[in-house]
């Protein structure tokens, strides 16, 4: 065989790529499944789906070993399209592991929304955009990064509008729709500037091609590079391309937004970091000033946005999930613009990693018990949740838990830590302006988390009522909370992230 042709043709990892194909597939099995299961059966595609997703999160296991890569047409194992390294397997754990939680949250909305949900399409869509979600990560070409940032995006389109006549839904699902075109049309002209400027779409490849552009190319190099991070920035609702996110989760079912809250911002800022830290660092002087300043506008304008949310206003409760999660997109970004002034840019990275970690867990734990109240309180107010504690002690417990861990504060001792991380990493640069914006944002925030946790515990106003809380929802309210208490008993199990390389 010539060595052209062994270039091209070549044996394919499977269990490197395992993780989204097998979600890929289940998903497909699913959508087929749907014309023949009976009716009175569909919720057992709900339960096909959930194995499925544990299935692909444990065929993360046989990829601890060490980094594994395919794709690679160039015959050289540091250019290929998809690489399993650390940093892919610690983003397709969050990503899989974030859509098993949402699913679980999914079958109880599914059962209770009584056939107005397409139940089989509803786990394709789910299903295919936690495939793509799980192939972003360990994207190493610009080509595959932009297919697989597009498979996680195009059925959240369908999942945020898909119950049929809702008024509400349809809104949230245009402006959705609107505000992720134009980021991707945004960043394929970036993506295309880049590519015109160094001949690969290979982001190691970019990475040293374009410390060699001048002239001409160099112009275009930036505005490639200022076009896909403006691109990004939609993708994690970064201000002022947030405006999308309130509506959005509001008029979604109450799962979806749960997934895209904490999946599609994984997706954003794992694109964000191969971008610029893997592919651009060269430009780091382009894009660290732009990432500290849209964090800084981040975390202030969502806090603030929290803040003002009117308890007895219908969907409170989620608008303030909402705003809270632009919020916390401001401090994810942190640690990212850090890398552009840090001598250890891995080390910065894992600091966003290891926070991204601990508000997945916990966000997902705050939604699966909104999820429960609303069930019962269909507005879903911020006052519906007065005197849960009395209703069901537990739950509020865990949820006062979960919001705690959100605003940094003991026994949420994992958000505590997770937010000195990030401190850490934009004193550590330099940073200072934004360390002290990021300590008065903090302050902001623990006035409406706390005002939240206080109303779970206040004498509720009318007879409280008992409800069977079905299993798959006590599974996901019980998982998350396990794993918030795990985390902040031993925070060591993702602070580490923020001290070992990545990449």
């Amino acid at each position: 065989m010539s060595s052209l042709a062994q270039s091209v043709v070549q044996s394919v990892d499977w269990v490197a790529i395992a993780p989204p194909t097998i979600t890929a597939v289940v998903g497909l099995l699913v959508l087929v499944a749907d014309l023949f299961v009976d009716d009175r059966k569909k919720a057992l595609l709900g339960w096909v789906s959930v194995a499925g997703l544990t299935a692909s999160t444990l065929a993360l296991l046989p990829l601890l070993d060490g980094d594994r890569s395919t794709f690679c047409l160039t015959g050289d194992p540091n250019v290929c399209s998809y690489t399993a390294d650390r940093f892919a397997l610690v983003i397709q754990f969050l990503v899989l592991g974030g859509a098993l939680l949402a699913a679980l949250l999914s079958m109880t909305a599914l059962k209770d929304a009584k056939k107005e949900l397409p139940e089989g399409e509803f786990w394709f869509l789910l299903l295919s955009s936690a495939a793509g979600a799980a192939l972003l990560p360990a994207s190493r070409d610009l080509a595959t990064l932009i297919v697989a940032l597009e498979v996680a995006s195009l059925p959240a389109f369908a999942l945020v509008g898909i119950r049929h006549g809702d008024k509400r839904s349809s809104e949230a699902a245009l402006k959705f729709f609107l505000s992720s075109v134009t980021a991707t049309a945004v960043s394929l002209m970036g993506i295309s500037f880049v590519y015109a400027s160094t001949g690969t779409l290979y982001l190691t490849e970019i990475a040293d091609n374009i410390r060699q552009v001048d002239g001409q190319f160099h112009t275009l190099a930036q505005a490639g590079v200022v076009l896909t991070l403006i691109g990004f920035a939609f993708k994690t609702a970064a201000v002022p391309f947030h405006f999308w996110v309130p509506d959005t989760y509001v008029g979604a079912p109450l799962p979806v937004a749960a997934y895209l809250s904490v999946v599609g911002k994984a997706v954003g800022f794992s694109g964000l970091i191969l971008v610029t830290v893997v592919a651009l660092p060269s430009y780091a002087d382009i894009w660290g000033p732009a990432l500290a300043l849209l964090a800084a506008l981040t975390m202030t304008i969502g806090n603030v946005g929290a803040l003002r949310q009117q308890a007895t206003r219908a969907y409170s409760a989620v608008r303030l999930l909402a705003w809270s999660s632009v919020g916390q997109a401001g401090y994810l970004l942190v640690p990212i613009a850090a890398a552009a002034y840090s001598d250890d840019a891995e080390k910065a990275i894992g600091s966003t990693v290891a926070y991204a970690l601990m508000y997945a867990a916990v966000n997902l734990g705050a939604f699966a018990v909104a999820a429960l109240v609303a069930r019962t309180q269909p507005l879903n107010r911020i006052s519906d949740y007065r005197g849960l504690y009395a209703a069901s002690p537990l739950t509020a417990l865990l949820l006062g838990f979960f919001l705690l861990c959100l605003a940094g504060l003991p026994p949420g001792i994992i958000g505590l830590f997770a937010k000195v991380t990030v401190f850490s990493a934009a004193v550590d640069a330099g940073l200072g302006w934004l360390a002290v914006i990021m300590a008065v944002n903090v302050v902001i925030a623990l006035f409406y988390y706390l005002q939240w946790t206080a109303l779970l515990f206040r004498a509720p106003e009318r007879e409280p009522e008992k409800h069977r809380v079905p299993a798959s929802l006590t599974a996901a309210i019980a998982l998350t909370g396990v794993l918030g208490i795990a985390l902040s008993g031993a925070p060591q199990l993702v602070l580490r992230f923020s001290d070992t390389g990545l990449f």
